[in-house]
């Protein structure tokens, strides 16, 4: 069964929620919402409400203070993601992170995969901690048929991964979890991407995490339709919560307690 997964989007050391693939080197994102309220608030209401499994990333430096906040305000309670690697996984596990995410520090900076340093973080935290961040952009085939490529460095560049099934299975012996932020569609509150959905929900062997254009609780009900309940979901930009009109929280909550 979907379940809803809360999530607390840092940068500059507030919480925001953006576009995604407006994030870039040296040049301010487009924002569709900045808080006045810290991240700890943001966290404390999760805690209250027993929504367990979120994640909070930074998005880029200056973010570490805010992030330690939040996960002061929920021990145990949320995982963390943004310049996670081998030497300072431990570090943040420490800080009250329930996982540590990973991305980029797989990758080389021309964005191959290097295995060993999965091998190398496993070793640090084990694979009961690690989610493999596999957000990712959508390519064209020669074939026609779609594809996904995994994207690094604040989706910048595009990886020489692409997900699929036998992707998951070889990443799968690394990680607890499958975080994957569909960053084409990010923040554009215009739908999810339901073949991406199903795609992963065809796999479903270990919990994953789709982020991405959820504008509606209709696009909750789709993940969980399009992933056969295999597949959470995130909400950012459409929640009421982050300034959004297209889904209440307190619906979200209330769909998580569902039998």
């Amino acid at each position: 069964m979907t379940k809803f997964r809360p999530c607390i989007d840092l940068h500059d050391g507030r919480v925001k929620q953006i576009i995604g693939g407006t994030l870039q080197d040296d040049i301010s994102p487009v924002e569709n919402f900045v808080s006045s309220r810290p991240p700890c608030w943001f966290a404390g209401k999760y805690a209250a409400d027993g929504l367990t499994g979120g994640h909070v990333i930074k998005l880029g430096p200056g973010n570490d203070a805010a992030a330690r906040v939040a996960l002061d305000a929920f021990p145990g309670g949320m995982q963390i993601g943004g310049g996670i690697s081998a030497e300072n996984a431990s570090y943040w596990l420490d800080c009250g992170a329930s996982h540590v995410i990973i991305t980029s520090w797989l990758f080389s900076p021309d964005g191959n995969l290097l295995p060993d340093r999965l091998s190398k973080i496993r070793a640090a935290v084990g694979a009961e901690r690690l989610v493999i961040d596999l957000s990712c952009r959508r390519i064209s085939t020669d074939s026609g048929h779609p594809a996904w490529c995994v994207a690094m460095n604040r989706w910048q560049k595009l990886t020489n991964v692409v997900i699929s099934e036998q992707t998951l299975s070889m990443l799968a012996e690394f990680a607890a979890e499958f975080l994957v932020h569909a960053a084409d569609v990010e923040g554009l509150c215009g739908g999810i991407d339901r073949e991406l959905v199903a795609l992963l929900g065809q796999w479903g062997h270990l919990p994953i995490t789709y982020a991405g254009g959820a504008a509606s609780m209709q696009d909750v009900q789709l993940v969980d339709t399009a992933s056969a309940g295999k597949v959470d979901v995130t909400v950012g930009s459409a929640l009421d919560l982050f300034g959004g009109h297209g889904m209440k929280y307190a619906e979200l909550v209330e769909w998580n307690r569902r039998d």
